[in-house]
C-alpha cells in the first residue's frame, strides 16, 4: 500500500530485456536508505518487487503484463522516474489509498500555466470515467493528486511548483502517456454494489431514492 507522496525522483541506469519481460536498475539515495530484498517499491506508481540492490542501485522486473499495460514500456536509460516506497504504519499518511495496480494508461492532451500553477488535461480511457469525481482523488504516475475538471473523456489537475519540481510530472506535455490508478475506495464500492445486485435474492431490488434513505444514506 502507497499514499502517492513522491519520496524521491530515481533514474534508470540499467534496462535488460528477456522477450517480453525487462529488468531495470534505477539509481536511488532516499529510497537506498532503508530497503531490503522483496520490498514493494511504487517506479511511477507501479508496485514492483527489488530483487537486488546495491549501494547505489536497485533492481526490478517487470512482468509482460505490466510492459504492455503501463508506461514504464517507454522508459530508457537515464529516465527519470516516480519512486516511493509502501507506506510505513508509524509515519503521516498525506495522501490517499494507492495500491500501485495501474487501471489504465492516460494521454496529456494539454498543459498549461495560470499563474503559480501549471493545469494539466489528460484523457482517460472511458471504462475509467465513472472512478472519477469532482474534488477526488487520483494517481497519476504514483502521484497523489486532486482532480478539478472533467469532461467525458478526460480529466484536470493543477500541479504546484513543489509537486512539478519533486516528481517527473513537470518534464511532460501533450501527448505524453501517463499510468492512471484510480481511486480505490470508488472501487470497492462499485464491486460492492454489483456483486449484491447481482445475487439472486436482491435481483428485483432497485437503487432508488427511498432505497439509500432506508440503507443510512440521507
Amino acid at each position: 500500500m502507497f499514499t502517492g507522496i513522491i519520496e524521491e525522483k530515481g533514474t534508470i541506469r540499467k534496462i535488460q530485456k528477456n522477450g517480453d519481460a525487462i529488468v531495470m536498475a534505477i539509481q536511488a539515495d532516499r529510497i537506498l536508505s532503508d530497503i531490503h530484498l522483496g520490498d514493494s517499491i511504487a517506479v511511477n506508481g507501479v508496485c514492483l518487487t527489488v530483487t537486488t540492490f546495491n549501494s547505489q542501485t536497485f533492481s526490478v522486473d517487470l512482468m509482460p503484463e505490466t510492459v504492455r499495460n503501463t508506461s514504464l514500456r517507454d522508459l530508457n536509460v537515464n529516465s527519470q522516474v516516480n519512486l516511493e516506497r509502501a507506506m510505513s504504519a508509524e509515519g503521516r499518511f498525506g495522501g490517499h489509498f494507492v495500491s500501485g495496480h495501474v487501471d489504465g494508461i492516460g494521454t496529456i492532451k494539454a498543459k498549461r500555466p495560470e499563474h503559480n500553477a501549471v493545469y494539466y488535461d489528460i484523457e482517460i480511457p472511458k471504462e475509467l470515467r465513472k472512478y472519477m469525481m469532482m474534488k477526488g482523488s487520483v494517481s497519476v504516475d504514483g502521484t497523489s493528486l486532486t482532480i478539478f475538471g472533467l469532461t467525458s473523456d478526460t480529466f484536470t489537475i493543477s500541479i504546484i511548483p513543489h509537486t512539478i519540481q519533486e516528481t517527473i510530472i513537470g518534464e511532460k506535455g501533450a501527448g505524453d502517456i501517463v499510468n492512471i490508478e484510480c481511486d480505490m475506495l470508488a472501487k470497492y464500492l462499485e464491486e460492492l454494489i454489483t456483486n449484491r445486485f447481482a445475487s439472486d435474492d436482491h435481483s428485483s431490488e432497485k437503487i432508488t431514492g427511498s432505497f439509500l434513505k432506508e440503507h443510512g444514506f440521507k
